[in-house]
């Protein structure tokens, strides 16, 4: 396999032009935090772009910065935060949950892999954040999409279909995000011993109040001491952000509301983002093996349930990101892929990544969601316009007729 490593859109061009010419394949690569996520890319070539890197535009008044594809997610977070800005987000450092040494990320494969974290119900993904991007497509040609304003939609769509489609359109090579001013102050308030059911009931009453909460998880007994400063105790913890005054007046809120609840710890300031970068970041299943881990995203109300009629039939491990709309579970023994997706579909629906699995599973199982016939249709239509000839990343979602014959 021959590795390109492009320092300018143009050399990026440059090479899928020749791959289309060439008719040969090209995977397109960062940091490879993510790597490991789809079926395995069946490509003859690398596009490497982690060279392809730094800030273009940063417009703090505007909140608006760009910057190219390969620009490490470490090095926008830092700048951002020295303007006490931030990827309202959360894009999650994949690196954790893989056990690699290479970064948390690019800027580019974090649209493309449409990230988001623990606030996702409230501030959505990197998809509801995207305001431009310039790509090459399948076909060698380049193009741009969108502006550098948050009041600019023109070409809207065509930025967010970059989002989730894992490099099978488009190798990006420049985007523009929106940015936020991040919170003054924050504080998480941790009940310690509720099952998985009071958890929820509690999750539900305290996102139903005024107390504007941020985001909400539930750690079971013995996954919550795998995330910093957390006891081995369940834990239900609830964020609140903002101006410090309103912080500490809607943490009293709820402090009143949960009264009845088991006793409640508060974890202010730099412990309550260390508790949240693990919930984000996958940290109680980062255990340096290949078991198979599922991300799956359900009504938050029926996350136990799913979780419940999964783990009666496959020992498996738990935890519950609430408002980010997402079970996280750690199979202990085989993927499972059917039992997950039939329990997902038994209530109200969803959709369910096999995120980590060894590559022989990965290779012949649905990593990602079998989509609806329309929809389907529809994600097949517009590969046939980006990328007619499946140039990039070829068989990273979906299982082709060769790796099909590879036995699990």
């Amino acid at each position: 396999m021959t590795a390109f490593t492009p320092s300018s859109a143009t050399e990026v061009l440059d090479t899928v032009k020749w791959a289309v010419a060439e008719e040969t394949t090209l995977e397109i690569a960062g940091t490879g935090t993510k790597r490991g996520i789809g079926q395995p890319v069946e490509a003859e070539h690398q596009l490497d772009l982690s060279k392809l890197t730094g800030v273009t535009l940063y417009e703090p008044e505007e909140l608006v910065l760009s910057a190219r594809a390969g620009t490490p997610l470490a090095e926008i977070e830092t700048l951002l935060e020295k303007h006490g800005q931030q990827l309202a987000f959360e894009p999650m450092d994949c690196s954790v949950l893989f056990g690699t040494n290479n970064g948390s990320g690019t800027l580019g494969g974090t649209l493309c892999a449409n990230l988001a974290g623990p606030r996702r119900l409230k501030a959505g993904s990197a998809r509801d954040h995207v305001l431009g991007i310039a790509a090459v497509s399948g076909r060698g040609d380049a193009f741009k999409s969108g502006g550098r304003v948050v009041k600019n939609v023109t070409g809207y769509d065509l930025s967010k279909a970059m989002a989730g489609s894992w490099g099978t359109l488009a190798a990006v090579t420049d985007v523009t995000f929106k940015v936020l001013p991040a919170a003054e102050e924050e504080t998480t308030l941790a009940l310690r011993g509720l099952t998985d059911e009071q958890a929820s009931i509690v999750m539900s009453a305290a996102m139903s109040s005024s107390a504007e909460v941020s985001s909400a998880a539930h750690l079971p007994e013995g996954v919550a001491g795998s995330v910093a400063t957390l006891g081995s105790d369940a834990a239900t913890l609830l964020r609140v952000e903002g101006f410090g005054p309103s912080v500490k007046s809607r943490v009293e809120l709820l402090k009143k509301l949960l009264a009845d609840a088991r006793e409640i710890e508060l974890h202010p300031g730099a412990a309550s983002r260390t508790i949240w970068r693990g919930i984000r970041d996958c940290a109680p299943f980062a255990d340096e093996t290949d078991k198979p881990v599922w991300r799956i995203s359900v009504a938050p109300a029926a996350g136990h349930e799913v979780a419940l009629a999964i783990r009666q039939h496959a020992p498996a491990t738990v935890y519950y990101d609430w408002q980010g709309g997402l079970v996280w579970l750690r199979m202990e023994g085989d993927a499972e892929v059917p039992l997950v997706r039939e329990a997902v579909a038994k209530f109200g629906g969803g959709h369910a990544t096999l995120l980590r699995a060894p590559a022989k599973v990965r290779a012949t199982v649905p990593v990602f969601q079998p989509q609806p016939a329309a929809l389907a249709s529809l994600s097949s239509r517009l590969r046939d316009e980006f990328d007619p000839r499946m140039i990039l990343n070829p068989g990273r979602m979906y299982v082709s007729a060769r790796s099909a014959k590879i036995p699990a």
